[in-house]
C-alpha cells in the first residue's frame, strides 16, 4: 500500500489518537455510504420496473449487476490499493458508488441503468477490504475487536438511513432528482475520505509474522476462519428466505411479517456492536460458540414456537444471528501479516459474500424438495458445524492473540 511518512506513534501519543479517530471516522463513514447504496437498490427496483416496463428477470439482473461486481472485484480492489494507495482507491470507489445513482437518475433505458449499477458495484468492491484493513492498522492488537463491532454497526446504520432518506425524498420530488441528490452525497463523501484518511506507515513485520506466515502473507488457520464466517453468512441468508413464510404460516399478516423482519435487522445491528465488545472481554472463540449455539436454538424456536412467543424471540435472535460477524471479521488481522491485511480482507469478504449470494437459491430448492421445516432444521444443523471448527481454530488464534499482546 502506498503511504506517506507517518509520525512516530510512540513519541506522539496525541497524534496517534488523532489518527485513530480519523481512521475510525473514515472507515465508518465509508461503511455507512457503501452499505446504504447497496440497499438503496431495493427501494429503487419497483420504481425502475414501472418506469422502464421491466420483467422480474430484468429486475433481478439489475440487482445482480451491483452485487455481483461488488463480490467479484474485492480482490482486484485490494491489489490496486497496494499499488496506488488505499486512500485514493477508497475515495475513488465511494465516488463511483455516488456516481452510480447520478447516472441512474439520468438513464433513459434498461441498458444504461444496468451500466450505472455496474459502475456502482465496481466502486462498492473497494470498501470492505480497505476500510477493514484501515481499522486493523489504526487499532492494532486485541482492542481492534471492539472497534470492529462499531465499524460493522455503521454499515447497518447506512442500510437503514439511505433507504429511509430516499423514501422521504420521494414524497418531495420525482425519483430521478431524488436519487441524483443521494448520489451527490457519495461524491462529496469521497472528497472527505481522500482528505481525512490517515496515511499510516507500514506496520513492522515481527519475527513471529515472518516465521508463521506463508508466502502470500496468510497465517495457518486463515482459511478455517474463512470457512466459519462463510457458514455464518450462508446459514443467515438461507434462513431469512423462510422467516416471513414461517411467520405467515403461524397466522401473521404480511405487515406483521415485515415488522418482524425489521426487528430482526435492528437486533442484528445491535448484535454487531455488542459482540465486538463481548469478544474483546470474553474471547473470540467463546463469542462465536455462544452466538452460533443460540442461533441454532433460535432457528428451532422460530420453527416450533407459537406466533406471540416467536415475535418476542426475534429481536434477541437477531443479535445472535448477526453478532458473530464482528468476532469473525475482527479476527482476520490475527491471521495475516500487516502487509497482507488488504489482501486478507479482500479474500475474506469474497469468500463469504459469494456463497451467501447463492444460499437463498439453494435453500429455496431444498425447501421445494423437502419442505420448509426440514430445510430450516438442516440449516440449524449446519450452524452447529461452526462449533467444532472454532474449537480446532482455538490454538492458532490464542497463539496469535498472545503475539499481538506481546
Amino acid at each position: 500500500m502506498a503511504v506517506s511518512a507517518a509520525t512516530d506513534r510512540a513519541a506522539d501519543p496525541a497524534g496517534a489518537k488523532r489518527d485513530e479517530r480519523r481512521a475510525l471516522a473514515v472507515a465508518c463513514g465509508a461503511h455507512v455510504l457503501h452499505d446504504g447504496y447497496a440497499d438503496l437498490i431495493w427501494v429503487a427496483l419497483p420504481i425502475w420496473q414501472a418506469e422502464f416496463g421491466l420483467s422480474y428477470a430484468a429486475v433481478g439482473i439489475l440487482r445482480t449487476m451491483f452485487s455481483g461486481a461488488m463480490a467479484a472485484l474485492q480482490i482486484p480492489a485490494a491489489a490496486l490499493a497496494e499499488r496506488v494507495g488505499a486512500s485514493a482507491v477508497l475515495a475513488g470507489g465511494t465516488a463511483l458508488c455516488g456516481l452510480c445513482y447520478v447516472l441512474a437518475g439520468a438513464s433513459a433505458g434498461f441498458v444504461l441503468l444496468m451500466a450505472a449499477l455496474l459502475v456502482g458495484g465496481l466502486g462498492a468492491a473497494t470498501q470492505h477490504p480497505i476500510a477493514s484493513a484501515l481499522v486493523a492498522r489504526a487499532f492494532a492488537g486485541p482492542r481492534a475487536m471492539a472497534v470492529f463491532g462499531t465499524y460493522n454497526f455503521a454499515g447497518d446504520i447506512g442500510k437503514m438511513a439511505l433507504p429511509a432518506a430516499a423514501t422521504a425524498l420521494l414524497y418531495l420530488m420525482p425519483w430521478r432528482p431524488a436519487y441524483a441528490l443521494l448520489g451527490a452525497i457519495g461524491i462529496a463523501g469521497a472528497i472527505a475520505i481522500f482528505i481525512f484518511m490517515p496515511r499510516f506507515a507500514p506496520a513492522p513485520v515481527t519475527t513471529a509474522d515472518a516465521a508463521s506466515s506463508a508466502s502470500d502473507g496468510f497465517k495457518p488457520g486463515y482459511f478455517l476462519l474463512l470457512a466459519i464466517a462463510a457458514i455464518d453468512n450462508v446459514t443467515r441468508s438461507g434462513f431469512l428466505v423462510f422467516l416471513p413464510f414461517l411467520l405467515i404460516a403461524k397466522g401473521a399478516s404480511v405487515t406483521t411479517a415485515g415488522f418482524a423482519l425489521t426487528m430482526v435487522f435492528i437486533g442484528g445491528a445491535l448484535g454487531k456492536l455488542a459482540c465486538g465488545w463481548i469478544a474483546d472481554r470474553f474471547g473470540i472463540i467463546a463469542t462465536i460458540c455462544i452466538t452460533k449455539a443460540l442461533t441454532a436454538a433460535g432457528m428451532l424456536g422460530v420453527l416450533l414456537l407459537p406466533l406471540p412467543a416467536t415475535l418476542v424471540l426475534l429481536p434477541l435472535f437477531g443479535i445472535m444471528l448477526n453478532g458473530t460477524s464482528s468476532a469473525t471479521y475482527g479476527s482476520v488481522p490475527y491471521f495475516a501479516t500487516p502487509a497482507a491485511r488488504n489482501r486478507a480482507f479482500s479474500w475474506f469478504y469474497t469468500g463469504t459474500l459469494a456463497p451467501s449470494a447463492l444460499a437463498p437459491t439453494i435453500a429455496g430448492f431444498f425447501g421445494d424438495m423437502a419442505g420448509v421445516p426440514v430445510t430450516v432444521a438442516l440449516i440449524a444443523a449446519l450452524v452447529l458445524l461452526t462449533l467444532p471448527l472454532s474449537w480446532i481454530l482455538r490454538p492458532a488464534l490464542y497463539t496469535y492473540e498472545a503475539q499481538a499482546r506481546a
